[in-house]
């Protein structure tokens, strides 16, 4: 087995897959090498005068399963199916693809279906292939899984696991009740972080590859929208998706804090506070009475805004701050205390814009999560550094920098880069027409408004940046580059809802 670093957790692996797809390497690609490399296991142990049942589900594993029969078949075995179900309830299109094609050979590959667990027939084979469930499946096993898995186990014959071993938790490894026991896991990609831990299971572990570049890993897709949506219960109360306090505004900008913590709200986040000198609260107040504004008193924010502002920290999840600042003296000491004050409070962090510029002059890591948006500028004022002129330098430059204030930077470019210390993401939507004023306050919005849902910092950014650009690519396609700020928060809660529509941008609009 490999180290802990190498190994993958089942969401992490279905983002994956997800924006593999969305960057044109189709799930059925990815099953057909699955089961190829499966029966190429198969092929290198075993004469070809050995028996092959194969238990399918009616996933993806199942699906796994039956590109594996027919390249047996091809090599000469003796191939049986059993379906744990009955087909006509298989809904994962590229294994209903897969299952129609072997209909056609069921002369010779007969298939049965188990409805219950009374129509287990007697597992008899010299190789028993598992193919029943895949890394999604969580909790103690159904009939007639279950039953199922107990026929397996008590069958005689070689037992193969393709990609983990029914019933065993593929993140933490624990086993609720019974899982197959296996004499090769044929695990795909990389490792899932539960084979170690369930080793007695798994028998010998092979790591196979099914065509997904480790480049690919580095890429912001729908499949990080994904990994940060929450379902919602529908006996939540308010409150219970989140609270965000947005920081910002001074006697000459009002609007970057507004469009902030309007972006934020189409995240879904329940209840966001937006603090502001008092001037600007009532033409605030008009423009959305979605927002709850605190009035703040002075032209600009000063230090003596804390004690207004405590009540509010103490309340939040997060606090964004930073837009429409301005640089006055006075405030910028107020962003160090207001710093001071979020980190004892232990709130997560985000500084955006002038934010970013107040702490350039004081920065340190803080023991709080903490989110960077800078742009290029904003980054060299931050890390006292140049930023290096090719892609892998930045990265390098970059995850120092994060690695110094415990942080993690979205620098914001034509490529987006989102890194920590130890991660790194590559975004490209977006296009020629945000550098309209107001998209950089949109993706601090969205990023704190994940992040106030209770995504992970990281996660946060990555999806964010991947929003905010695939929503102002859906507005230059429904109006080329004649955008505003507004018009891309409006398109907020669709990527959010289909991220994967944005193929449809990527195929018919030139950035």
């Amino acid at each position: 087995m490999q180290s802990q670093n190498n190994f993958i957790s089942s969401r992490e692996m279905r983002a994956i897959e997800i924006n593999a797809e969305y960057f044109g390497i189709q799930l059925l690609q990815l099953m057909e090498i699955a089961g190829r490399n499966v029966s190429q296991e198969i092929t290198t142990r075993f004469p070809k005068d050995k028996n092959i049942i194969i238990i399918c589900g009616l996933g993806g594993n199942g699906g796994d399963g039956f590109v594996t029969a027919r390249h047996l078949l091809t090599e000469g075995f003796k191939v049986s199916i059993l379906i744990a179900g009955r087909a006509r309830d298989i809904t994962h299109q590229a294994t209903l693809q897969n299952y129609t094609i072997l209909q056609s050979l069921q002369t010779k590959i007969p298939i049965t279906e188990i409805t219950d667990s009374t129509t287990i027939p007697d597992i008899n084979a010299d190789i028993i292939i598992d193919a029943l469930l895949g890394t999604g499946a969580k909790g103690k096993l159904r009939a007639p899984i279950q039953q199922i898995v107990e026929a397996i186990n008590t069958a005689k014959g070689f037992k193969l696991a393709i990609d983990i071993p029914t019933g065993i938790d593929s993140d933490s490894g624990e086993v609720q009740g019974t899982a197959v026991q296996a004499d090769l896991t044929v695990t795909f990609h990389k490792p899932k972080k539960g084979l170690e831990k369930a080793n007695r299971y798994t028998g010998k572990v092979i790591v196979s590859s099914i065509g997904l570049p480790s480049e690919l890993e580095r890429f912001a897709g729908p499949g990080d929208v994904q990994m940060v949506l929450k379902p919602r219960n529908p006996a939540a109360h308010k409150g219970d998706f989140g609270r965000l306090l947005v920081i910002g505004g001074n006697e000459i900008y009002f609007g970057a804090p507004v469009l902030v913590s309007l972006a934020a709200m189409r995240t879904g986040v329940d209840l966001i506070y937006l603090a502001t000198p008092q001037k600007n609260a009532t033409p605030i107040a008009s423009l959305s009475p979605d927002l709850i504004t605190i009035k703040l008193q002075g032209d600009n924010l000063n230090p003596d805004n804390i004690a207004t502002l405590k009540p509010f920290i103490k309340i939040v999840d997060i606090v964004a701050l930073g837009p429409g600042l301005g640089l006055d003296v006075k405030t910028q000491e107020f962003v160090k205390v207001c710093i001071d004050e979020v980190e004892a409070a232990g709130k997560t962090l985000l500084l955006d814009a002038d934010g970013l510029k107040a702490f350039a002059s004081f920065k340190r890591a803080l023991k709080v999560p903490l989110v960077l948006t800078p742009h290029v500028a904003e980054y060299v004022l931050l890390a006292g550094t140049p930023l290096p002129e090719a892609q892998e330098e930045q990265i390098s430059a970059i995850q120092k920098t994060a690695k110094s204030l415990n942080a993690t930077i979205l620098l914001k470019n034509r490529v987006d880069l989102i890194c920590d210390s130890n991660r790194v993401k590559l975004n490209f939507t977006g296009n020629a027409g945000m550098t309209v004023g107001g998209t950089g306050d949109v993706l601090c919005g969205i990023v704190a408004g994940l992040m106030a849902l209770h995504a992970d910092p990281f996660e946060a950014a990555v999806a964010g940046a991947f929003v905010n650009g695939a929503a102002g690519d859906f507005v230059a396609l429904e109006r080329g580059y004649h955008m505003t700020a507004t018009d891309i928060i409006e398109w907020i809660a669709q990527v959010l809802e289909t991220p994967m529509d944005h193929l449809k941008v990527k195929k018919s609009h030139v950035t």
